[in-house]
Order: structure tokens, then sequence, then C-alpha cells
């Protein structure tokens, strides 16, 4: 029986609209981006049976959000907290909380998510830095990675501790850069403060830089505060951390790389990272690939940097759709 837990969002949004019945998801539609309606509407078309258990339970949970931001708007933030916490109790009206504080985050600088990163990039450039740091941490992080990568060295530093650092933000201060940048976008932060940036939010943009900017930024801010870079670092995934994969994830993994990225990502990686891949190739396959290693040279660093991201990237994919776990304890993994 299927779980709530293995729900994805995007089905969840067909389950809402699907149960809306077609006048009112119509209207819904309207509010909706082109890609937003497409996405959706294959969900929709493609939805299997749900146990109606796991219906309900959506269905609540997008009851209780949309409650909640009524009662925000209507009564501000304290009068939604008392009224909230004397109909559902403490617990469930500050989970009821959580959700509604996510989903106006993702609904402020909506148009910096839509926006070119190089256009994006004309905007901020020549911002404070701690403005810029407050805009990439409400973008895509693909467009923040992007962005820190054109930047000058120093004003890069800058931006990634900055952004690292950043717990809190203001509405008003939110409000104001958001008029600044695009005043026709209202903005709909109703909160006492919202969680942005932060060190989780960084790892993850700089998992998605090449790796020459990774290597700039963590020399820069290792040199400015250790503490800081290491607690980033810890919460990244790279390429010779596959050594902390347990062989179920590194099976899931092989089956989905190129072999031609896989040979030449080996070629410059360590004898730890290789032995770690060869112990879960059949044998076969561990023949042909060291054979292919072996024959590989004059591999520029480029190239293996770009192999070995590229199959980061479809490990955090993977890690994304649940068929692996990323683990950095080292504690699982099998390396014969």
């Amino acid at each position: 029986m299927a779980e709530r837990a293995e729900i994805t969002p995007l089905q969840k949004a067909a389950l809402v609209i699907s149960s809306l019945g077609a006048e009112n998801a119509s209207s819904v539609f309207k509010s909706l981006t082109d890609e937003e309606i497409e996405m959706i509407t294959l969900e929709v078309a493609k939805m299997d049976y749900w146990p109606m258990e796991v219906v309900e339970g959506v269905l609540n949970d997008f009851y209780e959000m949309c409650l909640t931001q009524k009662v925000i708007s209507e009564g501000g933030v304290e009068y939604a907290r008392e009224v909230l916490e004397k109909a559902f109790g403490q617990q469930q009206a500050a989970q009821m909380f959580e959700k509604i504080t996510k989903q106006l985050k993702a609904k402020s600088f909506a148009f910096v998510r839509k926006a070119d990163y190089k256009n994006l990039l004309a905007i901020v450039q020549n911002e404070h830095p701690q403005t810029i740091a407050l805009i990439l941490s409400y973008a895509r992080s693909d467009q923040s990675s992007s962005i820190l990568g054109e930047l000058s060295k120093d004003l890069r530093i800058e931006v990634v501790e900055r952004m690292a650092k950043m717990d809190a933000a203001s509405p008003d201060v939110v409000r104001s850069i958001e008029a600044t940048l695009e005043r026709k976008f209202a903005s709909l932060v109703t909160m006492d403060s919202m969680e942005v940036g932060g060190v989780n939010y960084v790892a993850e943009v700089l998992n998605s830089v090449d790796r020459a900017t990774e290597k700039q930024i963590f020399d820069e801010l290792t040199r400015r505060d250790p503490m800081l870079a290491e607690q980033i670092r810890q919460r990244m995934f790279v390429f010779e951390d596959i050594i902390s994969l347990d062989s179920l994830a590194i099976q899931a993994f092989l089956k989905e790389v190129d072999s031609k990225d896989l040979s030449v990502a080996i070629k410059g990686s360590t004898a730890e990272v290789a032995e770690a891949i060869y112990a879960n190739m059949s044998s076969r396959l561990k023949e042909s690939t060291q054979t292919d290693v072996q024959y590989l040279h004059n591999v520029k660093l480029r190239d293996v940097e770009e192999a070995q991201q590229r199959i980061v990237a479809i490990i955090r994919k993977l890690e994304d759709e649940g068929v692996l776990t990323i683990s950095k304890g080292g504690g699982d993994q099998v390396i014969e």
C-alpha cells in the first residue's frame, strides 16, 4: 500500500487538481505558468489508483496550508498563531506554520527563478554583497552557481560567506529589495522571518559550480573562516565522497553513468575511489573499464573534472528520486 511519504510534490498537486473538479481546476490553472500546467496535466493523465487514506491525507495537508495562509493574511501572524493553536493545538499549529512558510518563500522573488541567469547577473552584479546573497538565496541553485562563477573572486567569496551565515530575513527588507528589482511583483511574505540561504543552501549551490570555482571558493573561505568552510564541505557531495556510499548506491549510479565519463573520471581519481567503484562492478565490466582507463593518455584535468561533475549530478538526481541515499558517515561502505 502506498504511503504519503512516497508521493512526490507533483503527484500531490495532481491529486489536489483532480479532486477540485474541472471548473475549479481551470481557475487554478490561470495562476500557473505554462510549464507548471503542462507538468501537472501530464501527472494527472498518468495518475493511477491511490488509497483513500492517502488522498485524504494530501487533501488535508492542502486544506491546512490554505487555512493557515488565509488566517495570517486576514489577521496577522500573532492572531493566526493564537487561532490555530486554539483550534489544532500548539504542535499541529507549528507544523502548519512551517508548511506555509516554505510556500511563501517559494512565492517571493518568483521572477528571479524564471529569469535567465545572464539577465539576473546583469541585475545583481553591482549590488551590495549582502543584497546579492539574499537574492541568490531565493534563486534556483543552478542560477546561483552560474552567477557565482561570473562574479569577481573577492565578491564571490563575500557573497558565499554571507549566504552561508544568513539565517532569517526581515519581510520589510525582502519586500524592499524585491520591489526594487521587479516592482510589478508584489511580495507575499507575511511571516515575522523566513529561513533563507544558510549552509545547506550554499552546499547545494557549490555542488553545481565547476570544480575550479569550487576550489577557489573553498581555498579562500578556509583562509577566512575555516569552521564555516568545513560546515559547508560536510554538507556537500563531491566525487571523492563515492567511498562513503554503500554498495547498493554505487551499483545504482553505475547503471546510469556514461562508460566514457566513468573511465575519464576514474583516471583522475584516487586509488581508493577507483577501488570502491571497481568493487561494485561485475568481473567483465571491471576488466573492460580498467582496460579503458589504462589506455587513456593525456587526459586534460578539465575533462576529468567535468566527467566527475556529471557523475555527481547523476548521484544527486538519484538521491532526489529516492533511489539511493547519500551518507557521509562512511559506516556502510563496502570496499573489497
